[in-house]
């Protein structure tokens, strides 16, 4: 027999055992069938992207659970002298899973500052940092090596000296594009700099697919941040160089981007995110959720006191500058859980908390998020309550940073129209903000975006917040980003695609369970 004839022969032979061990791994079957197509289709490379980001490691533990407890034990200090925990009737049970789940309890936030632009946030992140007295705890998927990246890191080396704690977790894969002398230089300046499952043949190949995907800030236990935006100057000043979309209707006061035409490239597009500022003992919980990383990557278990002081003075007013004045409420009492999920827990308790508050929506459900690849559960609870007549809007940017995933979004986003729901896309930039809010008394942000990737293979944070003010407030900043956004009515080429790009949107939706 030739060596030809054996070479295939093993190459079947791999391509079967590849198959038989996506199939008995018991996932959705919409995901087993992608694997399956690429394993089967594009052998050597099918087989090769599964060992690096198809192996799933759900059942394994990163992390011991009498260790998990000391830590969740240290946050919940303060949740049994809080009184009066006024929780919507309509959300007690999905407090309860979360408690459940989690270990993550209800805390109350004393001040909330909505931040919706890279300026608002850089501009109060600094000053915080600067404020700082005993540590500064950062998670950040990107930590760039440019302009912004060197400048946070300036001022986090400044306080080393100093004598303040810094701790920084950054991801492997965000950070690939970042040199390894932008973090030594801050680890010579005493900070603590780790990176996450860093992805090095053979040990963490199958790994490669779980990224830490979080965006936390926390400064002295007192001060917290979470939600989209990394440490990136494209953050700050936008993107360049994305497409506009063919026949598109232009709106008045994006800009000057609206109604360009495909092909032509619209200049410096505008970053729009969503970053949340708090103070009071919700950010124990943020704290809990950045140590168990920590206790991760270092291997070190932080539970001292000291990194969870009690609430004390009164709100820094104008925190975020005059940007965000208007976005910020410091006599509220909002109570809050902050809600960490992650491949290796035993269930997807954002994408749970997702579901729950679609389906239990009554009037409206309002959501935010830069891609729309919904897995089963997700797409059925949307469509559910569209058709029952809640109010379900969804908002994505009409020009993406990544077109593959642009094309596989839009046959989802045609079919929650037929069902009902108002799909909205937003043209005064790249919306990047990760954002629901339903009935004016509950909202969630944090750094989930609406796909497969983050329900399932991230880690990643979201904080739930059940207060009316709070609600209303976000449910303001996704107004005020409507009246920058077309009805996808406006689109004809993504309502009617011609045959071609229907064809290649519904093979690209195919890929969507592993984009």
């Amino acid at each position: 027999m030739s060596y030809h004839l054996i070479l295939v022969a093993i190459t079947w032979i791999l391509i079967a055992v590849a198959i038989v061990h996506v199939v008995l791994d018991n996932r959705q079957p919409a995901k087993t069938m992608a694997w399956a197509l690429v394993i089967l289709f594009i052998p050597v490379v099918g087989i090769i992207l599964y060992l690096f980001f198809g192996m799933n490691h759900r059942k394994e533990r990163l992390i011991s659970q009498r260790s998990l407890d000391q830590l969740a034990k240290r946050s919940m200090v303060n949740f049994d002298g809080q009184h009066n925990l006024q929780v919507p009737s309509q959300y007690r049970q999905l407090v309860d899973l979360f408690i459940n789940q989690d270990l993550s309890v209800p805390l109350k936030s004393s001040h909330t500052d909505i931040l919706t632009d890279g300026y608002s946030f850089v501009h109060s992140l600094l000053r915080d940092i600067a404020a700082a007295r005993h540590h500064i705890h950062i998670a950040m998927y990107i930590f760039a090596d440019d302009a912004l990246g060197r400048l946070v890191a300036d001022a986090l080396l400044q306080k080393s000296c100093e004598g303040v704690e810094v701790r920084v977790i950054y991801d492997d894969v965000g950070c690939w594009n970042v040199g390894r002398r932008f973090f030594e230089r801050l680890r010579e300046g005493g900070i603590e700099a780790v990176s996450f499952l860093p992805v090095h043949f053979p040990s963490f190949t199958s790994k490669a697919n779980y990224r830490n995907h979080r965006k936390l800030v926390i400064v002295d236990g007192k001060v917290g941040y979470i939600g989209g935006m990394n440490m990136a100057c494209r953050y700050v000043k936008g993107i360049k160089g994305v497409e506009g979309v063919e026949g598109t209707k232009g709106v008045e006061g994006t800009n000057g981007i609206e109604g360009t035409k495909g092909g032509q490239a619209a200049g410096n597009l505008p970053w729009r995110d969503t970053m949340l500022r708090f103070q009071g003992t919700i950010v124990h919980a943020l704290q809990r959720a950045f140590l168990v990383d920590w206790y991760f990557v270092d291997r070190t278990l932080i539970t001292s006191r000291e990194y969870y002081p009690a609430p004390t003075g009164s709100p820094r007013q104008g925190a975020a500058g005059d940007a965000a004045e208007s976005s910020s409420c410091p006599s509220e009492k909002a109570l809050a859980q902050v809600v960490t999920c992650g491949p290796m827990a035993p269930y997807p308790e954002i994408m749970q908390g997702y579901v729950y508050a679609i389906l239990t929506a009554r009037r409206y459900v309002f959501i935010q998020t830069p891609y729309f690849l919904p897995n089963e559960p997700v797409l059925f609870a949307l469509k559910t309550a569209a058709v029952s007549g809640v109010d379900v809007r969804i908002m994505c940017p009409l020009r993406s940073d990544a077109h593959i995933t642009e094309w596989a979004s839009r046959s989802y986003l045609r079919e929650l129209h037929e069902a009902g729901a108002k799909v909205l896309l937003y043209q005064a930039g790249f919306l990047h903000s990760k954002l629901l809010v339903c009935d004016d008394l509950l909202a969630s942000c944090g750094s989930t975006n609406v796909d497969f990737r983050s329900f399932e293979n991230n880690f990643e944070a979201n904080v739930f917040i059940y207060d009316e003010a709070t609600a209303q407030r976000l449910k303001q900043v996704f107004l005020d980003d409507q009246q920058q956004s077309i009805p996808l009515e406006q689109v004809p080429s993504w309502l009617y695609p011609k045959f071609f790009p229907r064809l290649w949107q519904s093979v690209t939706r195919l890929l969507s369970p592993l984009l």
